[in-house]
């Protein structure tokens, strides 16, 4: 009996031993592997830094000569000789064109023959007025009759004067059907041809001197309380950098009632002669300035309309990404003003961005700092 017992309780320590190794080997089966830690993504890092930022607005400007003539005929008639062609140079009275001057010529001759009519009528007059004189002297005749002689006298001068200015007016006229350059200057487009028929209102053609210009501005209405003389322009080429630098000289006192918009100029020196009259150009026209960071364009991304940026910061031991939304403000040069998200100080990711998700480690090494564009931006003062 005593026996049976102990082989019971044997086998009872047995199925225990075994039922904790079967748990035991269960638990190493359903706990998994410690996953390695992930590897830092490199990256290229900028510091943003305060900058003088300036305030702008951009706007078409169109430009204009300061030195261009329009040609306009002073009379009607048809075209029958072009003299020049364009980019012709021109000296002043130079002949540009000539419009059909006959019927004009025998105006001026009809004139001369009248003149030259009232001339005999004059020198008859005269002759009577003489013998009147001597035989009023000798009392043959009353002086009623010299005043008579006299006056007639009188009226045929008179006569043969205005008969002279009108002559004077036909040859004044002639003399405008063949236009001369009123300046010197290089001949325009010439949107006529010979056998045209034109009248005062016709373009001829346009004379033009190369040099200054002037910047003609529309500035929406909106801004009309920050308009005044001095505020620096500057004009833009295609590429948005600078390719001269001005003031505004003038502001219209009234608005546009069709654009609602004011009109400002200001002086373009030209002084490499790149652009031309009736130009088309941007303009941009700077308001003020205010500290703030730059950002390089191509650290920023937009999605659905919102631009954000990465920026390095320390989490914990780690360097991580952070994902932050921007306000942008104007562009100046490569870079874009922030008006909010970023400060100065920030590790801003300009480069390896398209590897990034916010809060990966990265590993960041200097990039070539933030450039301001010549002229527009300047680091703040310590």
């Amino acid at each position: 009996m005593k026996r049976r017992v102990e082989k019971l309780c044997l086998a009872v320590v047995l199925a225990g031993s075994m039922a904790a190794a079967i748990m035991c080997v269960g638990c190493s089966n359903s706990s998994p592997a410690a996953s390695p830690a992930p590897q830092a993504v490199p990256v290229k890092t900028v510091v943003a830094e305060n900058v003088s930022v300036p305030d702008s607005s951009e706007y078409l400007a169109t430009l204009k000569s300061r030195h261009s003539t329009t040609v306009n005929p002073q009379v009607e008639g048809y075209v029958t000789q072009i003299f020049v062609k364009s980019g012709d140079h021109v000296s002043p009275g130079e002949s540009l064109m000539q419009i059909d001057p006959l019927k004009q010529q025998a105006t001026v001759g009809s004139q001369e023959a009248a003149r030259a009519a009232q001339e005999a009528n004059v020198a008859y007059a005269k002759q009577q007025l003489d013998r009147a004189k001597k035989l009023a002297e000798a009392g043959i005749v009353a002086k009623q009759e010299l005043d008579q002689a006299q006056s007639t006298y009188d009226a045929a001068e008179k006569q043969l004067q205005a008969l002279g200015s009108q002559l004077q007016e036909q040859q004044v006229e002639l003399k405008y059907y063949k236009v001369v350059s009123p300046t010197p200057g290089i001949v325009g487009d010439i949107p006529v041809r010979v056998g045209d028929r034109v009248t005062v209102s016709t373009l001829l053609t346009t004379v033009d001197q190369p040099g200054s210009l002037e910047a003609y501005i529309s500035v929406p209405v909106e801004r009309e309380a920050s308009l005044k003389i001095g505020l620096p322009v500057e004009l833009l080429d295609s590429t948005g950098n600078a390719i001269d630098h001005t003031k505004i000289n003038f502001v219209s006192a009234q608005a546009d009632p069709n654009t609602q918009s004011i009109l400002v100029k200001a002086p373009v020196e030209n002084a490499r002669d790149i652009m031309r009259n009736a130009q088309f150009s941007r303009a941009r026209v700077i308001w003020g300035s205010h500290q703030g960071p730059l950002i390089p364009i191509l650290a920023v991304s937009r999605i659905n309309g919102q631009y954000f940026a990465f920026i390095a910061e320390k989490s914990g031991e780690q360097t991580v990404a952070r994902q932050k939304m921007l306000q942008l403000g104007e562009l100046v040069g490569n870079n874009y003003a922030v008006l909010d998200g970023i400060k100065a100080g920030d590790h801003i990711i300009v480069q390896g961005t398209q590897f990034l998700a916010d809060g990966v480690p990265v590993s960041e090494s200097p990039a070539s700092p933030v450039m301001p564009a010549s002229g527009s931006a300047s680091p703040a003062p310590n």
